[in-house]
């Protein structure tokens, strides 16, 4: 038997390359496959495809409910964004990919497995390792970094099919490099490549509308939340996975979470991509509002720091140690009272609060009204700014003494 190798398979034109390219150069036998995270139509015809390039078979493993709960939702309760800006959609599939691909490998006993990242970005540290904390014993070709991979273009791509007899719908006229998952789709390429050129937003944009274009009148939504988890919209009871999908489809109409940044990759270059997180921006803010009302300013002040680091390491790929296990359970605990309902409304990219409430709420209208209360004496303000701001007091006193 030939040695068998696990192709983590897209279905576009680089993983399909692939398929003759391994047979060709390692005589491997090729399993494909193709992890579904939310890319809907972008797996249509995808065994197919598989097949008639030259694989033995094609797994689609539908893992949107387990990427939703158990990779996204941590860092939605984290609070967790990379450099301000990215709500990390590609950097939560990673892992879950390797994992998946991890147990195919097992099933199929195969002693490879193969990615079609590049060498200049992210997603390969990303996939590798991750497949080394799990299945230190396999091996990983990276097919962008074998000095037998020649082909440096889309057009080399295609050309390399039909010389193997595989005639594919694809087009070799610029488009943008894309990758899309349940939580966001991301854009590289083109005009996007020069900083100083704006995104041809009509041409570019997939989940939603630019906030130009989008309605001229606010639409109100509630989301109700238990111990951190979004449970409903608008009154309605749903998992996490169609809690995501309802708010892309309201946040894309509104032209909410749409970025366009310049990163700092993993690998320690620039790249700018543009970045669509419609439902996810709208999660992520409804959250950050119910905890506003909940958490003591301690726990919110300690969690910011936990975010940013839980941030850096979800974005290098490192889902799959004992720090981010540790941050995460840290998180856990600060969730067991962040329930409750946040209303809002979208309007032209803006999400605009419109009420929060909770049974939790350490929120004291007593306290914080401007009336004169039992609970606050406002004479005992006065102790406390005086040895709030003692230090300061004694430093300036004595440069005084001292002629400075």
């Amino acid at each position: 038997m030939k040695e068998r190798v696990i192709l983590a398979y897209s279905g576009g034109l680089d993983t399909t390359a692939i398929i003759p390219w391994l047979k060709e150069t390692y005589d491997f036998d090729v399993v494909c496959v193709c992890i579904d995270v939310g890319q809907e139509s972008e797996l249509d015809g995808l065994e197919e495809r598989a097949k008639y390039s030259g694989a033995e078979k094609l797994y689609i493993l539908d893992v949107v409910d387990e990427f939703a709960e158990d990779f996204i939702m941590p860092g939605v309760k984290a609070g967790s964004v990379y450099e301000n800006a990215y709500l990390l959609g590609t950097s939560y599939a990673r892992p879950l990919i390797a994992k998946k691909l991890v147990e195919i490998a097992r099933k199929e006993n195969a002693t490879t497995i193969c990615h079609g990242a590049t060498g200049k970005g992210n997603d390969q540290v990303r996939f590798e390792i991750n497949i080394k904390a799990l299945a230190p014993d396999l091996k990983v070709i990276a097919t962008w970094r074998q000095p037998e991979w020649t082909m440096q273009s889309r057009e080399d791509e295609i050309e390399y099919c039909k010389a193997h007899g595989i005639d594919l719908p694809f087009d070799a006229s610029s488009s943008y490099s894309r990758d899309r998952n349940l939580w966001h789709i991301s854009h590289e390429g083109l005009e996007l490549e020069d900083p100083a050129q704006e995104p041809n937003w009509d041409h570019l944009l997939v989940l939603g509308t630019y906030p130009e274009k989008a309605p001229d009148e606010a639409e109100y939504v509630t989301m109700k939340f238990e111990k951190g988890v979004p449970v409903a919209v608008n009154g309605k009871e749903m998992k996490v996975a169609d809690v995501i999908r309802e708010l892309n489809r309201l946040g894309g109409k509104h032209g909410i979470g749409i970025v366009d940044i310049v990163e700092n990759r993993v690998v320690g270059m620039k790249s700018r991509g543009v970045y669509e997180t419609p439902g996810g921006t709208i999660l992520m803010e409804a959250h950050k509002q119910l905890e506003e009302l909940i958490l003591d300013r301690d726990t919110l002040a300690y969690k910011k720091l936990i975010a940013d680091k839980l941030a850096d390491m979800i974005y290098e790929g490192k889902w799959f140690c004992p720090l981010r296990e540790a941050l995460c359970a840290f998180v856990d605990s600060t969730q067991e009272r962040v329930s409750g309902e946040v209303k809002f409304k979208l309007y032209k990219g803006n999400i605009i609060k419109a009420g929060t409430t909770s049974e939790y709420s350490l929120y004291s209208e007593k306290l914080a009204s401007f009336t004169t209360g039992d609970l606050y004496d406002h004479k005992d303000a006065e102790g406390f700014i005086h040895l709030f701001g003692l230090s300061m007091q004694v430093r300036a006193m004595l440069d005084k003494e001292n002629g400075r």
